[in-house]
């Protein structure tokens, strides 16, 4: 009965006439400025106003708050004659209900042969007081509208239910410039995308649906973000992609929820191709140079069939605080719940020929300008088109064998989303401008089609730490051969436990080390070198993964006292020097919701023949818990060739989490999940591994060998690492 008991505020004892005209009453006192609704703040001022929003438009007539209380005290009138009845008969409404807007479409029905016998208006909706009438009769004959009925409801089948999912920008066209189009607005005057932007730091381009339910619900909060914008000098572009809705239901949208910037209605669907839209409640944020930085949902707090409290996750907010900072946001693309709009795909580009400022800069940008920059790990700059006509030889060639952007894990089938939020691979799209700009002549283009320069720290990556942890003392690197992982340890003097939110590794020289695993020890622990991978990991520092930081309400701790060690992989690049490597630590503002942890599946009994091109090994583990999964990350030597991880659940069918068919020991990434994954206790989780120990590899250091599990480069290791989390019982039992 949830949704007769979030009614009961405006329900009372007396008869239906005199409860009528008490809804009068209660309306106009949250009416505030007496316009006959309750829209924007003014349905914020208590949790059951939106459930009273019969049609889903985000606001509240007199009318549809009559009519609601009319049908809760029908229904509440038939649970009192038949109890059972009455409770299941809204009961199973509010599960079909899916997009909670008080109404069932055929698309909501599990069959749609139901929707024939419901909908007694045919007007292609059913509500409540329908679908109640119906089952009445029914129930009178002794029938139902199928001999079966669902096995569930449908509130209880996640697939039914459509959340976000973080996307791979570049798949999606974050970092492309928009084109520059020309477009009519709501009072006829035609609008220009670089005019609207002209002056501001960047635009935010909301679409919405004046009659979509979930648009409705986002009304308030793009009123909300529209004079953030405002404040901090960034326009806004209101767009209504749906051709057949009317200019007075856009201005019925507009004025509920006080919005005032230009509203353009896509009727010919020009920008919505451009843009590539795919939902009513999709927005775009372009910067001042027309560069796509982000699409998406404005947050998670609303999908088809779930609504939130409020939103955990501000995509939006988060991605216009990283413009502002001229910064990539962490998220910069995901799908946006809504309604979905029939608009073939497109490119977000102008169709013009490939040239460095207008495609190639950006994609650099996005793709490689983070390591391939002064003072940073790349070995060359390609901030400059000087810099990429240098070196355009070897980005090509590396481009070509897919070793640059270095991402190793195995395409997702065709129609899917990649599930790794960190996935670097070019886009199809990307890959294919880079390769056939660098096969031309490499036109420069227009300086006015440049993007704008991307901002980047001086030092730590994760901001200022809160703290920074250094080895005692320098250790002396040799010029030549090989060294012997160093083992250092180093007492911390904090009183009180630490949470851990990030960290970061820093050697003072990065051409001498090749990896660090970071350990934390309790309090006056015996501590010694007990070697690499028997246990997880509290920190790494390994090619390609120097920091981290995990989400707020996730930390790792740090115990009062504790003792840290240090142990480092050096190896000599032809110069005498020294490093003394520091790590920095951000602490969470509060004790987490979650605990991070990382576990390893080792395999130390390896035995790999001499001269074997494709050996394989596996090692399997029981789950010993439940686990929510974060990432994970490989490790082996340099015969190391393919990585793959696979999980079998009690009862179930074998599933490969990761696939790395090229494993390459100079880049061993973090696969980090969009979405954690949840391994049941009990599964059986299975690493296997190849290995190449033949003459055909040249990295080989002795292929006549038989080689054996060994902390050195000429031995190898196989470890699979996962990341995981569990809840915080300190901050749970509150």
């Amino acid at each position: 009965m949830k949704r007769l008991s979030l009614l009961l505020p405006f329900l009372l004892t007396a008869p239906l006439g005199a409860q009528v005209a008490s809804v009068a009453e209660r309306f106009a006192g949250f009416d505030k400025n007496n316009d006959g609704l309750i829209a924007g703040e003014e349905m914020q001022a208590a949790p059951y106003l939106p459930k009273l929003d019969l049609n889903g438009n985000g606001s509240l007539t007199l009318e549809e708050a009559e009519k609601a209380v009319q049908l809760a005290e029908r229904a509440k009138k038939r649970a009192a004659e038949s109890p059972s009845a009455g409770k299941t008969g809204i009961a199973e409404f509010d599960n079909l209900d899916k997009n909670g807007d008080g109404l069932l479409t055929e698309n909501e029905m599990p069959q749609k042969r139901w929707m024939r016998f419901l909908d007694q208006d045919s007007n292609g909706t059913v509500t409540l007081a329908e679908a109640t009438e119906a089952m009445a009769r029914l129930r009178r004959k002794g029938g139902s509208p199928e001999s079966t009925t669902p096995a569930k409801p449908a509130s209880e089948d996640p697939e039914l239910k459509e959340a976000t999912v973080v996307l791979k920008a570049s798949d999606h066209g974050v970092g492309r410039l928009v084109a520059d189009l020309t477009l009519e607005d709501s009072r006829g005057q035609n609008l220009k995308l670089s005019e609207r932007i002209s002056g501001q730091q960047g635009l935010i381009v909301a679409f919405f649906g004046a009659t979509c339910p979930i648009s409705g619900k986002l009304g308030a909060e793009l009123a909300r973000l529209e004079k953030t914008a405002q404040e901090q000098k960034v326009g806004m572009l209101l767009v209504c992609p749906v051709a057949v809705e009317t200019q007075e239901d856009i201005q019925t949208f507009i004025t509920t929820h006080g919005l005032k910037s230009p509203v353009v209605h896509d009727q010919d669907g020009r920008l919505s191709t451009a843009l590539a839209a795919t939902t009513t409640t999709e927005v775009f944020l372009l910067d001042a140079a027309r560069t796509l930085t982000y699409r998406g949902a404005i947050n998670d707090q609303y999908g088809l069939g779930y609504a939130k409290e409020r939103p955990n996750k501000t995509y939006l907010r988060d991605a216009l605080t990283a413009l502002l900072a001229h910064q990539a946001p962490a998220i910069a693309a995901t799908t946006a719940p809504g309604c979905a709009l029939d608009i073939k795909p497109a490119t977000v580009v102008a169709q013009t020929s490939v040239t460095y400022h207008h495609q190639i800069s950006r994609i650099l940008q996005a793709n490689c300008v983070e390591c391939h920059r002064k003072d940073s790990i790349g070995p060359f700059s390609l901030e400059t088109y000087e810099d990429v006509l240098e070196n355009a030889a070897m980005i090509r060639k590396q481009v070509e064998r897919g070793a640059m952007p270095p991402w190793f894990a195995a395409t997702p089938p065709e129609g899917t989303h990649t599930p790794w939020i960190n996935d670097s691979s070019l886009s199809p799209q990307d890959k294919q401008d880079l390769l056939t700009w660098l096969a031309s002549d490499r036109p420069l283009g227009q300086i006015s089609d440049a993007p704008q320069p991307r901002s980047f720290p001086k030092e730590w990556t994760i901001g200022q730490p809160d703290t920074i942890i250094q080895l005692p003392k320098p250790i002396a690197i040799k010029a030549e051969g090989t060294m012997p992982y160093q083992f250092v340890t180093t007492t911390t003097s904090f009183e009180e436990d630490r949470w851990v939110q990030g960290y970061e590794i820093m050697p003072t020289d990065r051409g001498v080390v090749h990896h660090v695993i970071v350990q934390v020890h309790p309090k006056g622990s015996n501590v010694r070198d007990r070697g690499e991978g028997t246990e997880g990991y509290w920190a790494a520092y390994v090619p390609g993964n120097a920091a981290h930081v995990w989400p707020a309400g996730f930390a790792k701790k740090l115990p009062a006292g504790a003792i840290v060690s240090f142990q480092i992989h050096y190896t000599p690049n032809g110069k005498k020097t020294e490093d003394q490597l520091r790590m920095g630590l951000v602490f969470a503002k509060e004790k987490p919701r979650y605990i991070v942890h990382t576990a390893a599946v080792a395999h130390p009994r390896l035995n790999i023949p001499a001269g074997a091109p494709d050996h394989v090994e596996v090692k399997e583990q029981t789950v010993p818990m439940d686990m929510n999964v974060m990432a994970y990350m490989a490790h082996m030597h340099v015969r190391g060739k393919a990585f793959k991880f696979e999980v079998t659940p009690p009862g179930g069918q074998s599933e490969v989490l990761l696939d790395i068919p090229r494993y390459d020991f100079n880049w061993q990434l973090r696969y980090d999940y969009a979405q954690p994954k949840f391994l049941p206790r009990g599964s059986k989780v299975k690493i296997t591994a190849v290995f190449d120990n033949s003459e055909g590899n040249p990295a080989n250091p002795d292929p006549a060998k038989n080689i054996r599990w060994g902390p050195q480069t000429y031995d190898e290791m196989m470890i699979g690492y996962f990341e995981y989390y569990t809840s915080n019982e300190d901050v749970a039992a509150r």
